[in-house]
């Protein structure tokens, strides 16, 4: 008998400037040693997006997200945005007002995300630092 521990945590900002609100789920399962090694990777695979989907629901008010596989794939044809590793990460009211402008044009986390992959290869919207943010701001700002 296996035991699979799948844990996914997300880390965003809060209403005060500096605070943010931390979800969180984990989950175990037991899984057949008698599973093939491709088997084994699939379980691995649907247990975390379901780990995954249960803490984006919590974010989105009980709405889910559809899943997909986090890629990261760049493309040649978008630009690509390069800024010094000395900026620091994005400010919360960085985060917020991108999150925020994103909804408001009827984006979703995960188109937001795709965007932040190919334009500045980073995994997601969190990840960006503050040249790359305000750059991201900008271009929302200017497609209204």
């Amino acid at each position: 008998m296996l035991k699979l521990n799948a844990s996914y945590s997300k880390k965003v900002p809060a209403e005060g400037e500096y605070t943010s609100q931390s979800y969180h789920c984990s989950m175990e399962v037991e899984l057949s040693d008698a599973l093939e090694p491709q088997q084994i990777q699939a379980k691995i695979h649907s247990t975390f997006a379901l780990v995954r989907e249960a803490v984006e629901a919590e974010l989105h008010g009980g709405k889910a997200e559809p899943s997909r596989p986090q890629l990261h794939v760049v493309r040649d044809e978008q630009p690509v945005h390069s800024a010094p590793v000395t900026t620091g990460k994005a400010s919360n009211k960085q985060i917020k007002f991108i999150l925020d402008l994103a909804k408001n044009r009827g984006l979703g986390l995960s188109e937001i995300n795709s965007r932040v992959q190919k334009q500045f290869r980073v995994g997601s919207v969190y990840e960006l630092d503050r040249k790359a943010a305000s750059a991201l701001l900008d271009d929302l700002k200017a497609a209204a």
